[in-house]
């Protein structure tokens, strides 16, 4: 979603350098997750970050901006940042099948790479002919964050001694509703904008 709004060649160069950067990064983190996301707070700062993501990703791109390197690079950032917050389960799932062996987790998330670079490459002509899955791929990006959220410890013990009647998929609901209230506000904005200047 980050890249539908770029020209062709800058748009394969933004999905390639965000898809082998989060892959890097991916690496990296594995070798921290597993003790940082016991700390408390840690998924709460990641779940909020996914939903600004996921709000910054509804809205319009100036023509002026959409072939600036500033939007190539905003459009690798978000890949990155995404990628990583999104990521944290299933780095933990890579490393547990792969029972401690580095290369094994190394081949695992090295083959993100081609996996995100051909899905990239079908599903943003899709995202440029039907705009209405962007406004679907937030409402995913605010649920994961609502999810996200609700399974720090911190949030999930609190939740237990103060509302226990609270389930995480209430969690990952509000984050969907908060992400697609908050981008339609935006979008709303913008028109606004606009129709000001004009």
């Amino acid at each position: 979603m980050a890249c539908h709004s770029l020209p062709q060649r800058q748009r394969r160069w933004a999905i390639f350098l965000g898809a082998v950067t989060a892959a890097a990064l991916r690496i990296v983190f594995t070798l921290l997750v597993l003790q940082v996301l016991a700390i408390p707070y840690v998924r709460l700062s990641g779940g909020v970050v996914l939903l600004w993501i996921a709000i910054r990703l509804v809205g319009k791109d100036k023509p002026e901006e959409i072939a600036s390197p500033e939007s190539i690079y905003r459009a690798i950032r978000i890949i990155v940042i995404a990628d990583a917050v999104m990521s944290l389960d299933n780095i933990i799932a890579i490393a547990g099948a792969a029972q401690g062996s580095w290369p094994l987790i190394i081949f695992g998330l090295g083959l993100s790479i081609p996996i995100v670079i051909f899905g990239a490459t079908l599903l943003v002509p899709a995202l440029n002919r039907f705009p209405a899955l962007i406004w679907a791929g937030a409402g995913i990006l605010g649920w994961v964050a609502g999810e996200l959220i609700g399974s720090d410890p911190a949030v999930a013990e609190f939740l237990r001694a103060r509302a226990p009647a609270v389930a995480s998929w209430h969690l990952a609901a509000a984050g969907a509703a908060v992400a697609l209230f908050c981008g339609w506000l935006r979008v709303r904005i913008e028109s606004s904008n606009e129709s000001a200047t004009v």
